[in-house]
């Protein structure tokens, strides 16, 4: 199944001269959502990954999907006042300002391994965040994982280093 039929493009949003890559008609396709969960799962199964850490919101979709299919735990890293207990936090760069994300200060032990997971990898900067967190607790990250990467925007930078897999790829805008 090639998951890109399932992606559309939505010119000039959010913004004008942005071509949004829009995930909901995979969504709404069981076999092509099962499928997305499944590879990803598959990426995350060979790194050991003990807990999948997913940003805030539309990661949280196939970050839980994936924590289930692995059984393992789910740890969402919201928007600053969305976590009721204790939090860290990391600030990272918008195209168009500053953002922040926390995770709960108790939200995994020193060396858990770790699988970071979003939507979509675009600059770079959510991911970097998660990462950030994730090691401000002492957890490993073992991998990144996307459904969706713009590669013309070269996020894989950002990361370090990590083991980065995306499910599609558009090389160019």
């Amino acid at each position: 199944m090639d998951l890109r039929d399932r992606i559309r493009d939505i010119p000039d949003f959010p913004r004008p001269g942005i071509v949004f890559k829009d995930i909901t008609p995979l969504l709404l396709d069981p076999a092509a959502m099962g499928e997305a969960t499944r590879a990803l799962a598959v990426y995350a199964r060979a790194r050991d990954a003990e807990l999948v850490v997913a940003a805030e919101a539309r990661g949280f979709i196939f970050g839980a999907a994936v924590a289930r299919e692995l059984e393992v735990g789910f740890v969402p890293a919201r928007k600053p006042g969305k976590l009721p207990s204790p939090t860290v936090s990391a600030e990272y760069a918008l195209e168009y300002g500053v953002d922040t994300l926390e995770l709960h200060r108790d939200a995994l032990r020193d060396g858990t391994r770790v699988l970071v997971h979003d939507d979509l990898i675009a600059t770079g900067g959510t991911a970097r965040a998660v990462c950030d967190l994730v090691r401000q607790l002492g957890g490993e990250v073992v991998g990144c994982a996307f459904v969706v990467e713009l590669g013309f925007l070269e996020g894989r930078r950002r990361l370090d280093g990590l083991d980065v897999h995306s499910l599609v790829v558009y090389d160019r805008e």
